[in-house]
Order: C-alpha cells, then structure tokens, then sequence
C-alpha cells in the first residue's frame, strides 16, 4: 500500500504519540511547536513522499495544512483527526471565545502569574480546575504547555485540501472541532465522528476500519 505519514499534536511527539499505528510502511513526524513553524513545514516536506496518505492530529493539521498551501507536498488523502485549523473558521462566536480566553491566559504567564494562566487553561484543556495544593506537581506540565505556539494566527484557508481526498474524524465532545469539520465538510471533506475517546478518536476501536472504508473508496 501507500506510505502513511503520522503527524501528532501539541501532546506526544513521534512513534509515542500513535501507540496502535503499526510501523510497517509509516512515518512519524516529530515536530517542535515551541519553535519556527517553518522548520516543522521543512521537516513535513522532506517526511513526505509523493502520494502518502498523511494523518495529522489536532495542532498538527497546521504544518500540514502551509505544507500543502506551499505545495511542498503532494498527498493522495488527508485523515485530520479533531484538526486545530482555527484560522479556517474565525468569526464563529465558539472559535472566537476560545481564542480571545486562551489570549487571556497567555498575557497572565507572559507577565509571570503562570498559575494564573493554569487556572484558565487547565479546566478548559485538561478537566478540572487548578489547584495550588497540586501546584507543585503539575508547575512543568503548564509550562510545557505554554510554551507551545497556539494553534492559530498562521495565515492556514480551507481550500487548501480541495482536490486532495479528506477525511476528518472528530470525537463528538467539543463544539470547536466539530464547527472546524463543518467548515471542511463545505470544502469537500467527508466528517465521521466516533465517540468516546475524546480528543484522541484515533484511540477508538473503530478508527482503523473508518479509515480502510474511506481510502478503499478511493
């Protein structure tokens, strides 16, 4: 078959990121979001051989998406799953909210409260609220979080998968993915959406046979 390309988020970099992936005939991109976003669209076009099939997850459908834009590569299918292409729908009230909150919370860290900006992002990005007594503990996992470069501000058009295949797979469970595949959709994408995992649907027992169903019709 084709060479699949594997292209994580803001979370687990690599071969970590897609623990049910086997490695026969797959790539894994292991990019830096804390650093140029140039460097990850080099990285990506060099990864990517002409005609892969090119899974990308979350913040990472953004190199993908100005990898594509700059044609540096030429994929025969997109599998975007929960993709974080802010960019392509700014102006709807729930992008809009999440944007102008995380803002918020960078300007906290950026003048040092960096347990401020936990109080904001934590409950919105991982469950829960912050909580001083765990401070302690989850200090580097804030950090590491905020020094990553939010998923938007990067110039990224839905166009840029017209006449490519796409597939976009979402989890059911937040309103910005599934307006983002919505928008896709009026692109040309096909929208599945395979519940309970979340953020990850790539962790959803039926992923692999969603994906084989799409690219055999092909």
């Amino acid at each position: 078959g084709r060479m699949r390309v594997y292209v994580h988020g803001a979370g687990r970099r690599g071969r970590d990121a897609w623990p049910s992936i086997p490695d026969q005939g797959s790539r894994f991109a292991s990019l830096d979001f804390t650093g140029p976003m140039d460097e990850n669209v080099a990285s990506l076009a060099a990864l990517t051989p002409r005609d892969a099939v090119v899974f990308a997850h979350s913040a990472g459908a953004v190199p993908v998406f100005l990898t594509l834009q700059a044609r540096q590569i030429a994929p025969r299918a997109l599998v975007l799953l929960e993709p974080g292409l802010y960019d392509v729908a700014r102006g709807v009230p729930v992008i809009e909210d999440h944007i102008e909150t995380m803002t918020r919370a960078r300007a906290l860290s950026r003048s040092g409260d960096l347990f401020g900006y936990w109080s904001i992002v934590r409950p919105l990005m991982f469950g829960g609220p912050a909580d001083r007594s765990r401070w302690d503990e989850e200090r580097e996992a804030a950090a590491r979080f905020e020094a990553k470069q939010p998923p938007w501000g990067f110039g990224v058009t839905s166009s840029a998968i017209n006449g490519v295949p796409t597939l976009v797979v979402t989890g059911g469970w937040n309103s910005e993915y599934e307006v983002i595949a919505n928008v896709l959709v009026g692109e040309g994408a096909k929208h599945v959406q395979l519940a309970g995992t979340n953020h990850r649907p790539q962790d959803h027992p039926g992923f692999a046979d969603t994906v084989d169903g799409f690219l055999s019709g092909l």
